[in-house]
């Protein structure tokens, strides 16, 4: 049995490709990005937030937990991270909302039937985009939702990494509108650095993908006083005229709000405000990348 695991199913999101769309998160990513903003999605199988604040030490995630986690006492509520297996039994039980599994199981037809309830509102444009983590960390299930898609006439973008079996690519292009492909920053040590990874399987998955007649949007992250310099803007107008089905490029302004959730994770609020970029910074950047003849959005 194939099967996806969903993070979240978002509905009328208007910034995830053009139109009305319902945006499912899908759980896993390759990278570990220093900013990323949904880190509860990092990890392949799901991932335990825990909001202590919101906590009634009620006690009955202890009780439900096969691992001893969970100790609640007249001190409050305790969590022991190293004996949880995050199987999720302890959230199914919190009446509170203080404990929250991030994964669900789901069937790529389940998928699709929660994706055409909004179907009335997705007009001439709108539809599904797959995001998350990293959609192709699961290549067969999200083959198998993207060819559904297709059958139900529906219009399919995808958020990519880039880091993934190009393998896949033969397939996957023809069952996709548009690519939303992020690219984190052209220099390659810095991208090391940062995410954990070379940028070069990104980037040749990307071209890869255009020769293959993919439709493509640039996302880029901008974090003030780690890669908006000259040379990583270069890159980026450099990569976009070797694209063919470039459709154009979004600047995307780090925001530190991936730091609660990553406090929520256990690891601690990892939010930089001083990378949060000025507009004026921003308006710069773009009006850099429109002089060589980048479409920016």
């Amino acid at each position: 049995m194939i099967q996806l695991p969903v993070t979240e199913i978002q509905r009328f999101c208007m910034h995830d490709g053009p139109g009305v769309r319902t945006t499912v998160f899908l759980q896993g990513c390759p990278l570990r990005c220093a900013w990323c903003h949904n880190p509860e999605t990092q990890a392949k199988h799901g991932a335990l937030l825990y909001y202590p604040h919101l906590c009634i030490s009620c006690g009955a995630c202890a009780s439900a937990c096969p691992q001893g986690a969970h100790h609640v006492s007249a001190q409050g509520h305790g969590l022991d991270r190293a004996r949880c297996l995050s199987c999720g039994r302890c959230a199914s039980v919190c009446v509170a909302g203080a404990l929250r599994f991030c994964c669900r199981m789901m069937e790529p037809e389940d998928v699709l039937a929660e994706v055409l309830r909004d179907a009335a509102f997705y007009g001439k444009e709108g539809g599904l985009t797959l995001s998350g983590g990293e959609p192709m960390q699961h290549p067969e299930a999200v083959l198998a939702l993207l060819r559904l898609a297709r059958k139900a006439g529906l219009h399919t973008a995808i958020e990519t990494c880039g880091l993934f079996d190009g393998r896949y690519l033969a397939e996957l292009v023809p069952l996709v509108d548009l690519f939303l492909w992020d690219i984190k920053d052209t220099n390659d040590e810095r991208h090391r650095a940062y995410t954990g990874s070379s940028n070069r399987q990104i980037i040749e998955n990307l071209l890869q993908a255009d020769r293959l007649g993919a439709a493509t949007a640039l996302r880029c992250i901008m974090v003030a006083g780690v890669n908006m310099e000259k040379e990583h803007l270069q890159g980026i107008a450099s990569l976009w005229h070797r694209l063919s089905g470039g459709r154009y490029v979004e600047l995307l302004s780090y925001h530190p709000m991936g730091g609660s959730k990553a406090a929520a994770l256990g690891r601690g609020d990892d939010g930089r405000p001083e990378w949060i970029p000025t507009a004026t910074a921003i308006e710069e950047a773009k009006a850099f990348l429109a002089a060589p003849g980048v479409t920016i959005k």
